[in-house]
């Protein structure tokens, strides 16, 4: 299993991206995915969450202004950022609670939010 992320970059303040993370392999279903970030110096903090049911959880940080959403015919997640500030810099790492197998993470995308 390997869960593979796409959609970091370089965005100034106000603006918008949006991140996804398929997850490839040979699975049985997927229980909750999400997004975690860490910025330099600083520990890995939950950014928002989702279960197989479509139920939503954000940290505080970006309620309201990001949104978390899935397709599971794809296995996929996605994180869309809107009004994004200088502190939302980070590496925003995917995560998914494989059934059968456990959790596994991604690589890892970097998100840089500078004028």
């Amino acid at each position: 299993v390997q869960l593979q992320a796409y959609g970091g970059g370089l965005v100034q303040p106000g603006g918008s991206l949006r991140l996804s993370c398929v997850v490839f392999g040979s699975i049985f279903g997927i229980n909750a995915m999400g997004w975690y970030r860490q910025a330099p110096g600083k520990a890995r903090e939950m950014v928002a969450v989702i279960s197989s049911g479509g139920g939503t959880w954000y940290g505080g940080a970006v309620k309201g202004r990001f949104t978390i959403s899935r397709d599971n015919a794809k296995n996929t997640v996605y994180l869309q950022m809107n009004s994004l500030k200088p502190e939302d810099t980070a590496a925003y790492y995917c995560n998914a609670q494989i059934r059968r197998t456990g959790e596994h993470w991604g690589q890892g995308t970097l998100v840089t939010v500078s004028s």
